[in-house]
């Protein structure tokens, strides 16, 4: 039964062209949240737009400095998913723990607020061509401590999550990714 909703919500995204966002799991001590869209686009060009223009597609309300320009990531294994402040100055939001090119990249680390908890994530991105353009699915999955449980603020992480992976649509699709559809 799961694998046949599965398979209705991904025809739908086919046709309307909406993120699947969706808290999987939620408990105290952590969660997991999942998107998924189909782009419109080589399954090459949508992996170097999610790594190189990470600054462009990124919103700057998700941002320490609020510019999402200063975003980087180094998707070799060690790099960095950053965000530089100036000279010498900046943040690791996540390191890069696996990579392989096209396919996935994995990111360890606390995303934004969650860098100031007693908590840990990995994120994964994969990338996979299919009929129509390329399917991809963010997967963040965090654990650990915070005050009052995870799972009170897994629906905002999972709304930042969904809301990226749409804008990384609307860049690829459109060139602008405030075109992004966050029904």
């Amino acid at each position: 039964m799961k694998n046949l909703l599965r398979t209705i919500l991904f025809f739908h995204l086919i046709f309307a062209g909406a993120t699947m966002a969706e808290v999987t799991d939620a408990a105290p001590g952590g969660f997991t949240t999942v998107s998924e869209v189909l782009i419109d686009a080589s399954n090459e060009m949508v992996w170097q737009a999610a790594i190189d223009d990470v600054g462009v597609w990124w919103s700057s309300d998700h941002t320490i400095s609020g510019d999402a320009s200063r975003l980087s990531i180094t998707a070799v294994p060690q790099g960095c998913f950053c965000e530089r402040f100036g000279t010498g100055a900046g943040v690791v939001h996540m390191l890069v723990t696996m990579v392989n090119p096209g396919v996935i990249v994995r990111l360890t680390g606390g995303l934004g607020p969650l860098g100031l908890m007693g908590v840990n994530g990995n994120m994964t991105w994969e990338f996979e061509a299919v009929e129509g353009g390329t399917n991809v699915r963010f997967t963040y999955a965090v654990g650990g401590y915070r005050p009052g449980g995870l799972d009170s603020i897994a629906a905002n992480v999972d709304y930042v999550i969904g809301e990226a992976l749409a804008r990384l649509k609307a860049h690829i699709e459109t060139g602008d990714p405030e075109d992004a559809d966050l029904g």
